[in-house]
């Protein structure tokens, strides 16, 4: 029989989210014999949902609730209400992700004394160092079932898409092109299968190979007796008490009923968006500019990560939609090196598309058409693509903030997302653009072309750590500065981006956030 918490327990710990972070998180605490509700927005999904269909997975599983898309780029434009690609159901955005497990590097804990002020940027130092998080990049690379070291499982062999980027790399010179890691079995790990290489990462494992809290963290944290997940359960408000600590939180069920969850603690992991929304909505007049926001920082300094996507038409076949999605990764270009005349690096995922989102991402617009586009998509079975991942600067304005007047199903204001380039992105971004069309140049490719931005699926920042109150929302563990027992859990917590695909690393600092509140509840500080 699942377990069930009265809503006046008083001694779990409430979860708001059930992705990488919340996900991982509730697992976590489950072994080690802490209780947990977890408020899911979306609903429960099985493994037989899952289809190798890029529209109706896209439709079934996305966050399409309304929000609105700001800033100078494009995407206000081709995607007004969708600035981000992310998953309202049980096991969050990594049903979603492609499962690229990239560490942070050293140097991007500590951006700020590398770099120092740069104009228009709000630089700041980690309060936490490449160091201190290692022994949990490990657990979590094991916890995930990482190719590599770590596991020792072999990483992929090369598809035919990362073959054709790779030759010309080789040509222009980078030498540290891998096919991992990823947390995607290549031989049977952890109770699950290996990858089938059906070209479906981005829509959800339907084997299971690619790491998923759906279905590995929340059955487990639920079997342990320790967790209740509450799908369907949208979080509306936190509540504190005279003193200033989180007591509940109010949410919504699936038919509209308010409830209320009273908590011993509150960890929240609803993705950079939802996260600085709920502080936002739970200002009160002990805190009327949202909880956890004496800073002001609650909100802001959103990143996406610089990216930018080119692909090679080749002379002969490549079928870039067989095998893994994201199939091999190159890091050259990842070192800190201002020579190239900006900071942070950036690194080059080869990525594959189906027609039928490949035929949308060529012109987002309802007015695609022409020659340009149908002759790509005459020589679909002979493209290549590659997708730049790089250092996206933290910018005070760029954030998340509410409407003034539009309000969602529940009444809350709808977010609002803006988010534009410090200079420094758009130099990074056109080297990346540059050398990826040398590298296609170089593997004889007879047309090379970019297609406009679409809605980014990493998310962070908006809740930043910071050694000092005054420059963030959280410390080292994530707990919030202001409120002694309210936790972010989430991409939100990121002080910078790195050139580094974020999933591992919030994996990394949500099993060691698990050990601090332990700790923490073992003191009976919590």
């Amino acid at each position: 029989m699942a377990t069930r918490f009265d809503h006046d327990d008083d001694s779990v710990v409430v979860i708001i989210g059930s992705g990488a972070g919340g996900g991982t998180l509730a697992n976590a605490l489950a072994k080690k014999g802490i209780n947990s509700v977890v408020l899911e927005a979306g609903k429960r999904y099985q493994m037989n949902d899952i289809e190798n269909d890029e529209w109706e997975m896209f439709k079934k599983i996305s966050w399409l609730d309304e929000r609105i898309t700001a800033g100078p780029r494009q995407l206000t434009e081709t995607f007004p209400g969708l600035p981000a690609w992310i998953v309202k159901g049980v096991g969050g955005s990594t049903i979603h992700w492609a499962g690229v497990s990239l560490r942070f590097q050293p140097h991007e804990f500590k951006w700020h004394s590398e770099v120092g002020d740069i104009a228009g940027a709000n630089l700041l130092d980690w309060p936490i160092s490449y160091e201190e998080l290692e022994p949990y990049y490990v657990k979590a690379e094991r916890h995930m079932g990482v190719t590599g070291e770590s596991t020792g499982m072999p990483y992929h062999q090369w598809n035919n898409n990362f073959k054709v980027l790779a030759a010309g790399a080789e040509r222009v010179g980078y030498k540290q092109l891998r096919s991992g890691p990823m947390a995607i079995n290549t031989e049977a790990y952890d109770d699950r299968a290996r990858c089938m290489q059906a070209g479906f990462c981005m829509q959800g494992c339907r084997f299971g190979a690619k790491w998923s809290t759906m279905y590995t963290d929340i059955p487990r944290a639920e079997a342990s007796g320790y967790c209740e997940v509450r799908p369907r359960s949208m979080a509306l408000k936190i509540e504190h008490d005279d003193q200033g600590r989180a007591t509940a939180v109010v949410y919504a069920d699936g038919d509209g009923n308010q409830h209320r969850q009273r908590a011993r603690a509150v960890c929240v992991a609803g993705n950079s968006i939802e996260s600085p929304r709920l502080l936002l909505n739970s200002h009160s007049a002990m805190f009327p500019d949202g909880l956890a926001n004496s800073s002001g920082q609650v909100g802001r300094n959103y990143m996406t990560h610089a990216t930018s996507c080119i692909f090679g038409v080749m002379p002969k076949p490549v079928h870039m939609h067989r095998g893994t999605t994201f199939a091999g990764i190159i890091s050259d270009e990842a070192r800190l090196d201002p020579s190239r005349g900006f900071v942070g690096g950036y690194t080059l995922e080869v990525m594959s598309l189906g027609v039928p989102f490949f035929a949308k991402f060529m012109d987002p617009t309802n007015a695609g058409w022409g020659r340009e586009i149908t002759t790509a998509l005459d020589k679909y079975d002979h493209l290549s693509g590659v997708w730049i991942c790089g250092e996206d600067l933290p910018v005070e304005t760029n954030g998340i903030t509410l409407h003034d007047t539009k309000k969602d199903q529940h009444g809350l204001p709808v977010p609002v997302v803006y988010k534009g380039d410090h200079p420094n992105d758009e130099k990074l971004r056109r080297h990346g653009e540059q050398q990826a069309r040398r590298c296609y140049e170089a593997a004889g490719a007879e047309r090379i072309f970019k297609v406009p931005d679409f809605p980014t699926s990493h998310n962070v920042g908006t809740n930043r750590m910071s050694a000092k109150a005054q420059d963030g929302v959280v410390n080292q563990w994530g707990q919030t500065h202001d409120i002694d027992n309210l936790f972010i859990s989430d991409g939100s917590q990121f002080t910078s981006s790195g050139a580094e695909n974020p999933t591992l690393t919030i994996v990394a600092l949500a099993l060691r956030q698990a050990d601090h509140i332990a700790e923490r509840m073992q003191r009976q500080e919590l």
